[in-house]
């Protein structure tokens, strides 16, 4: 279907483009079934940007599956690994205050970096709470357990952080990769400090609610 449309015409375009007497029917991710009528399929950087998001999706959801059932198997728990997941969403705050604050677009290598960052902060999950087991096991009480995690986990979670900030450093002024540099830096610095503060008090609330304060019976 070809026809000009004056710029001046903003989301009127269909009194131009559509015959009386038919409808006009709009296409964002598919191509018209039927040729019995008039569609208008919207495609070029569009059609790209849906089916580059589309399957970054799909891979984000296999890995959070993935990961999961990892930390299912070793903690034998369904209900901990929510715990650690919830440092995921945590690096969202950095990565849209880390583009707002460049004045840059979420692109696909944006989300590339939220994806990457997805296994490093479940790890700084994993290391606060094997070790608050580890002291419970010990007989130490929960909330001691808690502040010694703390303290000892501490350094080894900001030595990873500050690897992947730094690394990410030199990417960051490049026209393509730069996303991917806002994602790593900014999700990082954010989800490791929220991290050491959230992920510590769910567990403690969960652990209180089903009035568990030491594993040292259980070992």
């Amino acid at each position: 279907m070809n026809g000009h449309i004056p710029p001046e015409s903003g989301g009127q375009y269909q009194r131009y483009i559509q015959p009386k007497g038919f409808s006009l029917k709009e296409e964002y991710t598919h191509q018209p079934e039927l040729e019995d009528n008039y569609s208008l399929k919207w495609d070029g950087e569009w059609q790209i940007t849906f089916e580059v998001f589309r399957d970054l999706g799909i891979a984000f959801a296999v890995v959070i599956i993935m990961i999961y059932i990892l930390i299912v198997g070793w903690f034998q728990n369904f209900i901990v690994p929510l715990v650690m997941l919830a440092a995921i969403p945590l690096s969202l705050i950095g990565i849209v205050l880390g583009h707002w604050m460049l004045h840059a677009y979420f692109t696909a290598t944006s989300m590339i970096g939220f994806i990457a960052l997805a296994g490093v902060m479940v790890r700084n999950s994993v290391l606060l709470i094997d070790f608050i087991n580890i002291r419970l096991r010990e007989g130490i009480p929960l909330k001691q357990a808690i502040i010694e995690a703390g303290a000892v986990r501490t350094t080894p979670i900001l030595l990873t952080a500050g690897a992947v900030a730094l690394g990410a450093v030199i990417i960051l002024f490049d026209p393509i990769f730069q996303g991917l540099a806002i994602s790593l830096m900014g999700g990082t610095i954010t989800s490791t400090f929220l991290t050491l503060i959230v992920v510590p008090l769910l567990y403690f609330k969960m652990m209180r609610k089903n009035g568990i304060e030491s594993l040292k019976s259980k070992s």
